[in-house]
């Protein structure tokens, strides 16, 4: 999802001036010479050694990944680095320390398991190679036990070429936040004006190699926003397509031609060895780096679930043309998105766990989407996209299954699917038929929200371009064939804000006014709820932010 209708060829870029107003080569380095007080020397210098920024992600209750990148000197070997984690954010109070190396061989990609930390507190951390401190990041390690509240920021499709990351800065500065999710499509593999011309690419061409995947995720990671949003929170990040190339499944994809563009299996590769060195993530499975599903359990409020629906296991996606129906190939069990160990792992932790909320963190969208809509009875109606759910129903049916029960395995309540990929905004109730309006026989009910086994939030894009729709009267036509999406935004561009009680789940959509330069703007656009034992959506409103929360990182 999200190509465009003709990738053109690479064509000149900005001259050099331009290109470093542009990239954010030059706001990262202004960034680093803001972030303390520190002479000139001394902050060329960070800029120089750090200035990929610092960034943490996928926390536990007892530990946290904390990465950074250093930039040696020229024909340098290994390279020590050292670290420190504290709870205050003038790293007086050290909990740990350390230190590790890093080399050619991983990019001088630094990544450090930081164990032995307490469950629910925030604390801060930094690096210090090549006699120069990095900046100073902030994180937090996952709850235990009785929780109240969950907050925290949902991000997807963050193109760089398509303009400037305001949304990733207004996320830095919510202080309250326990942590980032984002749902792939962190960066995007074409070249300069290929698809956005806003800002240019490095390299210019469509990267294939790994030195191509490296020097894109080096470009995305001196962005001054994306910077100061990766050293506010700990993220939890799943890839979708773009991080390898449009359309991927797991023999090939819709923007890879082999041959000319090399073996696919060594794309996939190379693409994520990148992936994970550039990444605050684990690595799940060394062995097989494509199986990137995995849990984290927040106390007992919430269990979040990250699933790999691209390069593990994905069937390839079915030629539609246009609109196609649930027929013929379409209709083959066999054809998958997560295959079969994730299936049943995806079956095995909803029906168990323990948690009041069971959190799908995905790529692409799960609701139904079809232009002409009709009920299962009479053909069900025309789709849109085949590369989503609906090109895989009974692959979707089968999570249905999960949801529902039968008569020896209860049904599972209390889930929520967030979603990204689709550059746009939607809320949806969850149901097999939703243009049947005899519940009895499965169908649903648009009023009371009757029929649905669970709710569905889509964020929409940081950058990437969604539909022009002004007067909003696509939204109203989908939304005229669709009864059980609640809310449908084609244009603007933001994140979500999700903020989970025992009692309900409120997804909060916050836009930016613009990704063509830098600004500063946001606005609430709206809110919908589920709450607890209802599986359905219903209107709410904005939610109050947590008092006193901790320090920002300075």
């Amino acid at each position: 999802m999200g190509r465009p209708l003709v990738k053109p060829p690479v064509r000149k870029g900005p001259n050099r001036r331009q290109f470093f107003r542009q990239s954010g080569g030059g706001t990262a380095a202004l960034a680093a010479a803001t972030l303390m007080p520190l002479g000139s020397a001394m902050a060329a210098a960070v800029a120089n050694v750090f200035q990929h920024g610092v960034a943490s992600g996928d926390p536990l209750s007892d530990r946290v990944i904390l990465w950074t990148r250093v930039t040696p000197v020229a024909g340098r070997g290994a390279v020590p680095v050292q670290y420190v984690v504290a709870r205050d954010a003038a790293l007086t109070q050290v909990v740990l320390r350390g230190s590790t190396k890093t080399n050619p061989d991983r990019d001088y990609t630094v990544k450090v398991d930081a164990a032995g930390l307490q469950p629910a507190t925030t604390y801060y951390y930094q690096f210090k190679a090549e006699g120069v401190d990095s900046p100073i990041g902030r994180t937090r390690t996952l709850p235990v036990g009785q929780v109240d509240r969950l907050r925290m920021a949902v991000v997807s499709c963050s193109n760089h070429a398509y303009g400037y990351f305001n949304a990733y800065r207004h996320i830095a500065e919510r202080a309250d936040l326990d942590l980032v999710m984002h749902l792939g499509d962190y960066l995007y593999e074409y070249g300069t004006n290929q698809y956005g011309t806003a800002r240019a690419t490095e390299p210019a061409h469509e990267i294939v190699t790994l030195a191509d995947y490296r020097m894109r995720h080096a470009q995305y990671k001196r962005d001054a926003d994306l910077q100061a949003m990766h050293r506010q929170h700990p993220m939890i990040a799943i890839w979708d397509d773009h991080e390898i190339t449009n359309d991927s499944w797991k023999d090939g994809a819709q923007n890879h031609t082999e041959g000319a563009e090399g073996v696919w299996a060594d794309r996939v590769a190379q693409a994520l060895k990148a992936y994970y060195e550039w990444m605050p993530t684990r690595v799940p499975d060394s062995a097989n780096l494509r199986k990137n599903w995995r849990g984290f359990r927040y106390g007992d409020l919430a269990e979040l679930l990250m699933l790999e629906e691209r390069v593990s296991a994905r069937s390839q996606q079915l030629p539609a043309g246009g609109q196609f129906t649930q027929t013929g190939a379409f209709t083959d069990p066999s054809r998958t998105l997560l295959g079969d160990t994730q299936e049943a792992w995806v079956a095995s932790s909803l029906r168990n766990s323990k948690a009041q909320w069971k959190f799908l963190g995905q790529g692409v969208m799960f609701a139904q989407l079809k232009g002409v809509g009709a009920a299962n009875a009479a053909g069900g109606g025309a789709f849109l996209n085949a590369d989503q759910w609906d090109g895989y129903q009974p692959a979707r049916d089968r999570i249905y299954d999960i949801l529902k029960g039968n008569a020896t395995t209860p049904g599972v309540n209390n889930v929520v699917v967030l979603t990204g990929d689709i550059h746009s905004s939607w809320a949806a109730d969850l149901t097999q038929d939703p243009n049947n309006t005899d519940v009895t026989s499965g169908g649903y009910n648009r009023s009371t929200g009757e029929g649905s086994r669970a709710v569905e939030f889509v964020g929409t894009s940081v950058t990437s371009p969604g539909v022009n729709d002004p007067q909003g009267s696509t939204a109203a036509f989908l939304r005229s064939q669709n009864p059980h999406f609640k809310y449908i935004d084609l244009m603007r561009r933001g994140y979500m804000l999700i903020d989970a009680t025992p009692q309900r789940v409120v997804g909060e959509w916050w836009y930016v006014d613009t990704v063509a330069s830098i600004s500063h703007v946001q606005a609430f656009g709206t809110a919908f709820e589920v709450q607890a034992g209802t599986n359905r959506l219903v209107p709410s409103a904005q939610t109050t932010p947590r008092a006193n929360p901790p320090q920002l990182a300075p």
